[in-house]
């Protein structure tokens, strides 16, 4: 079963980036990129170095790691979003290698001074596979950096979301995308109470969500309410991805008290 789900979430991913392909404005920007990593990396830590991307999509977080001047950038994609990724990156060929895989499958692709899955882990059943083979392909000394859905801070959030995904997981694309046009007005109306009172998930709501094209913004509900698989990582959880690993210099950010950014380093 949990095979099955994982296939379906792969499956799921490819329809949803080959349905949208637009990474423009805050949504694939170096402002949001610098967020993302903060306060544990910095996008002048990417400068220079061979990365990999594990679950890349249509390419958004492969654009913004080359905006940060990535030496180098191995785009890993296992979905139909392949079609998409390769195509965007195709004059990129110095700086990008696209492949058709699986995380786990990264292990002798090496060696990467960074490997990045920045939205995708959550998503995965098992990921220990995942994490092993990005361990394997860093070099000594090399770090992973990860960010995952988290379980602190999202309570309500869940307690709202789970039920409504035992539906929205089984609908056709075309109708989910009318129930998250039907749900963003009462959002957006809620983003612009966020400015001016501390109600719950404020800063997610007006630091990131309230930030995002109108555009963007469905297409972050939408991201949400499709996949067949998602998980929601407590502290302890999130660290353990990486100990169990092997990795060392664990540190993690509790981003916007909604999510959880991690990195560790390959001794």
């Amino acid at each position: 079963m949990t095979e099955r789900k994982g296939e379906r979430t792969i499956a799921d991913f490819g329809d949803q980036w080959v349905r949208f392909t637009d990474n423009s404005g805050y949504y694939g920007s170096p402002e949001l990129f610098a967020d993302l990593l903060s306060p544990l990396l910095d996008p002048a830590d990417v400068a220079g170095q061979r990365v990999a991307d594990i679950g890349s999509g249509s390419g958004r977080i492969v654009g913004m790691l080359l905006a940060a001047g990535a030496a180098h950038v191995t785009a890993i994609e296992p979905s139909r979003a392949f079609e998409v990724l390769s195509e965007r990156f195709a004059g990129e060929s110095r700086r990008v290698t696209c492949h058709r895989l699986a995380g786990a499958e990264i292990g002798t692709l090496g060696p990467f001074d960074l490997v990045v899955s920045l939205g995708v882990l959550h998503h995965i059943p098992d990921p220990a596979p995942v994490v092993a083979a990005a361990h394997a392909a860093l070099r000594p000394g090399g770090r992973c950096f990860i960010w995952l859905y988290g379980r602190e801070g999202n309570e309500l959030y869940l307690a709202l979301v789970r039920p409504l995904r035992a539906i929205t997981t089984r609908l056709p694309d075309p109708v989910l995308e009318g129930l998250v046009r039907a749900i963003d007005l009462p959002l957006a109306a809620y983003i612009r109470l966020c400015r001016v009172m501390p109600l719950p998930m404020r800063a997610y709501m007006r630091d990131h969500l309230g930030r995002l094209d109108p555009d963007k913004r469905r297409l972050t509900i939408f991201d949400q309410l499709n996949p067949a698989y998602a998980k929601y990582y407590t502290h302890e959880e999130a660290h353990d991805l990486l100990a169990n690993a092997g990795f060392v210099d664990i540190a993690l950010h509790h981003r916007h008290g909604y999510s959880w950014s991690l990195v560790g380093t390959r001794p």
